[in-house]
């Protein structure tokens, strides 16, 4: 019987990825952590016992971010890759397990097959892949209103939108047309606390898109960020999903 390697990951690792990672074959695995974000998951990965992860996201203050946080002392099992997740600088059939951890609500619709085509190719015979997103939130919810408003201010600065949430459903149908093999869901939050600090991080990427429009717009869309602010506080609502696949190959 081999003895699990002892791991020690200094960073906290949030519930929503240990309870997402728990029914998952992780130990002495390759694993990929598809839009690494803060490196919450990669640091999950880590303390799992995976044995490599490559965290990608496309963002330079993220890449650094995750290097300082999570892979300057792991840097023999974990690495920061500043790329394109429709061009994985991996080779294919080289990674054993993936995740995307809260990655599909900020990616557009257009780039969501090129996306599952490289996370495909990358894939080993018997790869899992994990899935944690948020549902849509139903009608009445305040932070629908401030997600709406980004989305807005994101059209108009950059011709797309900020945010696209995605039921479960439907990257379900998604992931099993591109060859996965649909294994399990579970809820990781319902409803979802919306804290004081999300609502300010979404009114100030409001705020950064309308400065770069002219007055006439940024002014009543950062006028609508301050007041959504003063109304949300915070708010519980919605729900956050995991769902598991498994190669077919």
């Amino acid at each position: 019987m081999t003895r699990k390697r002892e791991v020690e990951v200094t960073v906290d690792v949030p519930q929503t990825v240990t309870t997402a990672l728990a029914d998952q074959p992780v130990e002495g695995r390759v694993c990929l952590e598809a839009g690494a974000g803060v490196g919450n998951t990669t640091a999950g990965l880590l303390a799992a016992g995976a044995a490599r992860v490559y965290a990608v996201t496309n963002d330079a203050d993220h890449a650094e971010l995750v290097r300082e946080r999570v892979v300057r002392g792991e840097s023999d099992r974990a690495a920061v890759l500043e790329a394109d997740l429709r061009e994985l600088p991996l080779a294919t059939g080289s990674v054993e397990l993936v995740t995307a951890h809260g990655l599909f609500n900020v990616v557009d619709p257009a780039a969501l097959d090129a996306i599952c085509a490289e996370l495909a190719r990358v894939a080993a015979p018997d790869c899992s892949l994990v899935v944690d997103d948020y549902e849509p939130l139903p009608e009445g919810a305040k932070m629908r209103d401030l997600f709406a408003l980004e989305n807005a201010a994101s059209e108009l600065a950059r011709s797309r939108a900020a945010l696209t949430f995605y039921p479960a459903t439907t990257l379900r149908r998604l992931f099993t047309g591109w060859g996965w093999e649909f294994e399990r869901e579970v809820t990781l939050l319902d409803p979802v606390p919306w804290t004081a600090s999300h609502v300010d991080a979404h009114a100030n990427v409001v705020r950064s898109l309308a400065s770069a429009l002219p007055a006439e717009l940024s002014t009543p869309l950062t006028a609508e960020a301050d007041r959504l602010v003063g109304d949300i506080g915070s708010e519980s609502v919605g729900e956050m999903y995991s769902i598991a696949f498994r190669s077919r190959e």
